[in-house]
């Protein structure tokens, strides 16, 4: 199972949010890419990065921010926030980005989905960011009326190949990840899923890990490793155990 240290960049800095309201943010670093030296010095394989400015903007908003860390870090990259079309896709790719993550698109341009997965294959995955349930779209701003399995199972027959699952209404909150519905989203749509969310301890880790055979095969950690309620060393060595 790989393990992708979340970095979120707002306004040019490295924060957190508290269930993804942005009248509730902490910040961790005024330099994001510091943090991301920081999580690849301890022995990251990924790093998943969100523009924040950017998912509500339907831009990408932080780029100078983003490429400085592509720069300075030479790992695989995860990018979500803001991308709404092919062009920027390609540009991010170029820069380096090696995954791409489509949000609020998947519901509102599904078009979008599968033509990205068609050009780029291997380089998109989708977000679906869901409250009890059902989907969020524009930064978790909006409700969309669809159910987190039924959109996933919309997206498997675009072509993806990669969904990261949110809970929403655990994340950031330090109260456990939602393991039983990440491998739900799995099991219905037959795709490879990242959970996300709410990640409070190495237990977490163990409890997605069992859910390796349905098809979960990564793990967001935010804010747990900013308040060092996790150690990232450890966590990694959990996650590569049989």
């Amino acid at each position: 199972m790989i393990l992708y240290p979340a970095i979120d960049i707002r306004g040019g800095r490295c924060v957190r949010l508290t269930e993804g309201r942005f009248d509730a943010e902490t910040v961790f670093a005024d330099d994001p890419a510091e943090m991301a030296l920081k999580w690849a010095a301890c022995g990251a394989e990924w790093l998943h990065l969100v523009d924040l400015d950017g998912a509500v903007a339907g831009e990408g908003k932080n780029i100078p921010v983003i490429k400085r860390i592509l720069e300075q870090v030479k790992l695989p990259v995860e990018l979500g926030g803001g991308i709404r079309n092919i062009a920027t896709i390609e540009n991010l790719l170029e820069l380096g980005v090696t995954r791409a993550i489509l949000g609020s698109a998947a519901v509102k341009n599904p078009k979008l989905v599968e033509e990205a997965c068609k050009k780029f294959p291997g380089h998109i995955a989708v977000g679906i960011d869901a409250k009890h349930g059902e989907v969020a779209t524009e930064g978790w701003l909006e409700g969309s009326g669809i159910a987190a399995t039924e959109l996933a199972k919309r997206m498997a027959q675009y072509g993806v190949d990669k969904i990261i699952f949110t809970d929403i209404s655990r994340d950031g909150m330090l109260m456990g990840i939602n393991a039983e519905a990440t491998a739900e989203i799995a099991r219905a749509s037959g795709i490879e899923v990242i959970a996300s969310g709410g990640v409070a301890s190495l237990e977490d880790i163990r409890r997605v890990k069992a859910y390796e055979k349905d098809g979960v095969t990564g793990c967001i950690i935010g804010k747990a490793l900013y308040t060092g309620a996790v150690d990232l060393k450890a966590a990694l060595a959990l996650s590569k155990e049989d």
